[in-house]
């Protein structure tokens, strides 16, 4: 039972990328290149996460690739290797905060949703490759919709489209940025650090049962 002083929420909006799914350029790279910092060279001065994020906005993969190996010729089979082995870059599930995503939808107390920065070209990967994705009540890709966190728009294009009430929805997100993003918008966040910070503050906030034991 929720305690007086507990906030009512309805829904429950997970970001994916290194909250549900565990994606690093990293995981490519480190076999690509022969030492980690030619690794943290590349990734901070060519494929970098603002040339990532336009992906995440919708610009082709194609246009992406082309427009970097223009730029940086002797680098092109590295560029190439970003999206033609995109998905050597998956480390695999974040298998606990998959488990507190089920007992959440076992529950069947809140109405659950994605909102994620993600290309949708490489997003329908993700559906094959993770059935939790299939849990959620509905799923936003900036992609698809061409705009990405933190703009206020896509976290109100989410609350539009699923006629959610913004004070009844709880946001769950690892980047401080898109947390601030969608407080703008009237919806309340955790900054996720780790399944067990996030199970504590979810038990804490009476959405899950307290446990008997924590590990």
């Amino acid at each position: 039972m929720k305690t007086a002083a507990a906030k009512n929420y309805s829904n429950l909006v997970f970001d994916l990328g290194a909250v549900l799914i565990d994606w690093n350029p990293r995981y490519l790279y480190n076999k690509i290149f022969a030492t980690a910092a030619e690794t943290e060279f590349f990734l901070t001065n060519v494929c970098t996460s603002a040339w990532n994020e336009e992906q995440d906005a919708g610009r082709s993969l194609q246009e992406a690739t082309e427009m970097l190996v223009n730029e940086f010729p002797k680098f092109e089979a590295e560029i190439r290797a970003y999206y033609g082995r995109w998905k050597e870059m998956l480390g695999g599930p974040i298998q606990e905060t998959v488990d507190i995503l089920q007992e959440l939808k076992e529950g069947n107390q809140y109405k659950l949703y994605a909102l994620t920065n993600w290309s949708n070209e490489t997003f329908p990967l993700a559906l094959l490759i993770y059935p939790f994705l299939q849990w959620f009540d509905g799923i936003v890709v900036s992609g698809r919709e061409k705009i990405r966190k933190p703009n206020p728009a896509f976290y109100n294009l989410l609350l539009d489209r699923y006629e959610l009430d913004a004070s009844a929805t709880l946001f769950i997100d690892d980047n401080e940025r898109n947390i601030r993003g969608a407080a703008a918008c009237g919806i309340d966040g955790i900054h996720f650090t780790s399944a067990t910070q996030l199970k504590a503050i979810l038990e804490e906030k009476s959405i899950l049962p307290i446990s008997l034991f924590h590990s």
